[in-house]
């Protein structure tokens, strides 16, 4: 797909900070593993990331404002145009040296996420989409799975860890779904989840707790791959709230009626 300037630019911007976090991907097997050790470690791999990245969008677009999980927003001159950015999804996975974690950049326009990169710089593959553009996955074009029995959907969460208060409401939807579909996967990067429901790996997914950066690049893959996307709470926002339901179109309402108990 012959992409935007900004696309274009989003792109730039994830492959130098993929190249940095890989080779120090790579430091930290030799790492004694300590929480200490380790997580500092990993915390200045994500920072030094995230600069990475800032520096090369707010160079080329100095009026847009700014958003990222490592550092302080910036209001723009142009007030209707931010980046969204999460510059390492998947740190405990970083931490213990476990290959899943992802570069997110999300371009937001007039409140609706109109541009979005999800690099998964360890396996190369680098999933991107514009509004009206499609979904693409380095030169494939992406599309939702065609599941339409549950009982033969794979779906993915989060599991609440340390003290989220979200455990007892967790639970209780696996409770439900478990026995209605084929497995769910939790596997600790909520932008690389929604990367897979577009690319039709995963039949659906829901998560409560996230930030805005988590998510933002995410929701457009899969509404642009042919999926539905909700938040959780009908009348909720998600980004905003954190919280959100999305799969496709033929199991959607299913998926929706069990997770949301209703």
């Amino acid at each position: 797909m012959q992409g935007s300037a900004n696309l274009n630019v989003m792109i730039k911007a994830a492959r130098k900070a993929g190249r940095s976090l890989v080779k120090d991907f790579r430091e930290v097997e030799n790492l004694q593993v300590s929480m200490k050790g380790a997580g500092d470690f990993v915390s200045r791999a994500d920072v030094a990331a995230e600069a990475i990245i800032k520096e090369e969008l707010m160079t080329a677009r100095p009026n847009y404002g700014w958003v990222g999980e490592e550092s302080k927003p910036i209001e723009g001159a142009d007030p209707t145009r931010r980046w969204i950015v999460d510059p390492l999804d998947g740190t405990s996975n970083f931490l213990h040296g476990l290959p899943h974690w992802a570069i997110s950049i999300a371009l937001e326009h007039k409140g609706e996420i109109v541009a979005s990169v999800i690099f998964d710089a360890a396996k190369d593959e680098l999933f991107f989409a514009e509004k009206g553009a499609g979904a693409w996955m380095n030169e494939s074009r992406l599309r939702v799975s065609g599941r339409r029995s549950m009982i033969e959907c794979v779906f993915a969460t989060g599991l609440p860890f340390g003290t989220r208060p979200d455990l007892p409401e967790t639970l209780q939807d696996l409770a439900r779904l478990l026995p209605a579909c084929a497995g769910v996967r939790r596997w600790g990067s909520a932008a690389l989840d929604l990367a897979y429901v577009a690319a039709g790996r995963y039949d659906g997914y829901w998560e409560r707790s996230l930030h805005a950066w988590d998510v933002a690049a995410g929701l457009l893959l899969v509404k642009e791959a042919g999926g539905l996307v909700e938040p959780l709470r009908e009348d909720g926002n998600i980004l905003d709230d954190g919280e959100l339901i999305c799969g496709n179109e033929a199991i959607f309402n299913q998926f929706a009626k069990v997770i949301r108990n209703a």
